[in-house]
């Protein structure tokens, strides 16, 4: 298949096909007599693991750390536990800071019931923290 129709398939943008293959994330594609890049189903298979670790929000560098280790099959799975508790600690920090952010947003939102700018408790709480 083309890169037209992997993009098709995967859900994945023909332009960041190509990404991934130019920082090695993706093997480079076979080439058709035409010059037109081809794909098979390995590629499919390669691409849709690649945007499901994206949408765990993993990050590019450890996601390519998952296909290399990946591809080696019978080693120990610690590099993997590894790079997937990391990702789940860093998702509780943003939850944390994203609950922190916004009891101080509800706290701005009902601190002032002045009508008027120059009264106004928000901006005095902003200019003054």
């Amino acid at each position: 298949m083309q890169i037209k129709q992997l993009a098709s398939v995967t859900g994945v943008s023909a332009k960041t096909i190509r990404y991934y293959e130019d920082i090695g994330l993706l093997p480079k594609a076979k080439r058709g007599d035409n010059g037109y890049r081809h794909y098979d189903e390995q590629d499919v298979s390669s691409l849709k693991f690649i945007r499901r670790c994206k949408e765990l929000r993993i990050p590019l560098a450890d996601i390519k750390r998952l296909v290399v280790v990946q591809s080696s099959g019978n080693g120990p799975c610690k590099q993997v536990d590894a790079i997937i508790f990391q990702q789940l600690e860093k998702i509780r920090i943003a939850q944390y800071e994203l609950h922190q952010l916004e009891q101080n947003l509800k706290t701005l939102a009902n601190c002032c019931k002045n009508e008027r700018i120059k009264d106004c408790e928000i901006l005095k709480h902003l200019r003054s923290n």
